[in-house]
């Protein structure tokens, strides 16, 4: 069992690579083995629509043909079990290397058929971890469900059948919140959900790993 994380987060530190650490750190509870691949240390772009990928008899059909920091994870992620992607919610959509990183992931697999949608010869057991500045009782009232659940629709080119959703509201963005431009936070409310909400989360994300690597 090979579980791969992605970390859409410029920050390897901070909240969304804790989460997928902790989700890795469950399934390798479980025997598998597991990687975090950070896309802010990668050079790539997004899909350049070459449609190489869809050229019948081509050398890179139902690949993506681009060469660059991102094809060696697509080519990992092509022979794994699980994935796993982790962003940070940025103005209601995941950040804008995430969404390079999933054109060219899911596009490659994309058929234009009325049937059998995907090309992925091995299937994925698929999961999404968020974290966000938004209270959890404003999930609904901005839209961040139905986002989620698009988002949860988009893993059946992975051949995924279900998708588990993960997120951390109301997360703690500074160390240090008296020496940036935040004055609208409740910083000691923000501070003590980080010491008491946070690790429950991270224990939810352990739980979440888990279970993509528990045989069925």
């Amino acid at each position: 069992m090979k579980v791969i994380a992605v970390n859409g987060s410029p920050r390897k530190k901070w909240n969304t690579a804790r989460m997928l650490e902790s989700v890795l750190a469950g399934s390798k509870s479980q025997g598998a083995e597991t990687e975090l691949v950070h896309l802010y240390d990668l050079n790539f772009k997004g899909c350049t629509s070459c449609f190489s990928c869809k050229s019948i008899g081509g050398k890179s059909y139902g690949r993506c043909a681009m060469r660059d920091d991102l094809t060696p994870v697509l080519e990992r992620i092509a022979v794994a079990d699980a994935l796993v992607l982790g962003s940070p919610m940025y103005f209601g959509c995941v950040s804008g290397e995430m969404r390079s990183f999933l054109e060219r992931l899911l596009f490659q697999y994309l058929r234009y058929t009325k049937e059998n949608r995907t090309s992925i010869s091995k299937p994925l057991r698929t999961a999404w971890v968020y974290t966000m500045n938004c209270p959890e009782a404003f999930i609904s009232r901005v839209g961040y469900d139905k986002y989620f659940k698009q988002n949860e629709q988009l893993m059946r080119f992975l051949g995924s059948e279900k998708t588990e959703t993960l997120y951390s509201c109301e997360t703690l963005q500074f160390e240090d919140y008296s020496l940036v431009d935040a004055e609208m936070f409740d910083v000691e409310a923000r501070q003590k959900r980080h010491r008491e909400i946070f690790p429950q989360d991270l224990q939810k994300a352990y739980e979440l790993g888990v279970r993509l690597a528990k045989a069925e």
